[in-house]
């Protein structure tokens, strides 16, 4: 075998390694992402957007499904889990009765769910309309109909939610579902610090 042959080879055999390697690096950045997908809490980074844990959640304005007018502000004095959903998402069906349980639950106690519709990212006023009566949800649904509230709140992947205290800082963002017991743990974290 000659000289060329074993350095051509050779480099057939580095190609080879390094494509293995981009896969599985690849892979390895999907099940980080997998794992964010099952409710996990999410470190911040300073962003531009406010969105940098302690910061103030930027306030917003929409109209909700019932057609009234509705900011973010207005929420103020209140425990806050500000949640982004779509009817398509199967997460977001799992995590309803959840939400739906721990707002009644905790109406009289300062906590409040706001669940912002994705709309642009739906499939029509009709499916949202179907998907809140089959959950009987009751908590107010903001539609984001021109896509830039999500866009705010990097709500990238859904559900994604943020736990907002009472005095409208950001304490924490979750990507995925959340069940009851989860979005209590968060509510008694907010108490405690109150104390």
């Amino acid at each position: 075998m000659s000289k060329k042959m074993i350095g051509l080879l050779i480099a057939a055999i580095l190609v080879i390694i390094l494509a293995v390697w981009a896969v599985f690096d690849s892979q390895k950045e999907d099940r980080a992402l997998n794992k964010m997908a099952l409710g996990s809490t999410v470190d911040f980074l300073p962003t531009d957007e406010g969105l940098a844990k302690g910061e103030l959640a930027p306030d917003f304005e929409l109209t909700t499904l019932k057609g009234e007018e509705m900011r973010l502000s207005d929420y103020r004095g209140k425990a806050v889990i500000l949640n982004f959903w779509a009817t398509w998402c199967p997460p977001c069906r799992a995590e309803m009765p959840h939400m739906q349980t721990f707002y009644e639950n905790q109406q009289d106690k300062d906590v409040e769910v706001v669940a912002v519709n994705l709309t642009t990212e739906d499939r029509g006023m009709t499916e949202i309309r179907k998907f809140v009566e089959e959950f009987g949800l009751s908590f107010p649904i903001p539609m984001d109909v021109d896509g830039d509230i999500g866009a705010l709140y990097q709500a990238f992947s859904i559900p994604t939610s943020y736990i907002i205290d009472r005095e409208g800082r950001v304490l924490h963002k979750i990507v995925g579902p959340m069940d009851e017991e989860m979005m209590n743990g968060f509510i008694e974290e907010i108490n405690e610090e109150e104390s």
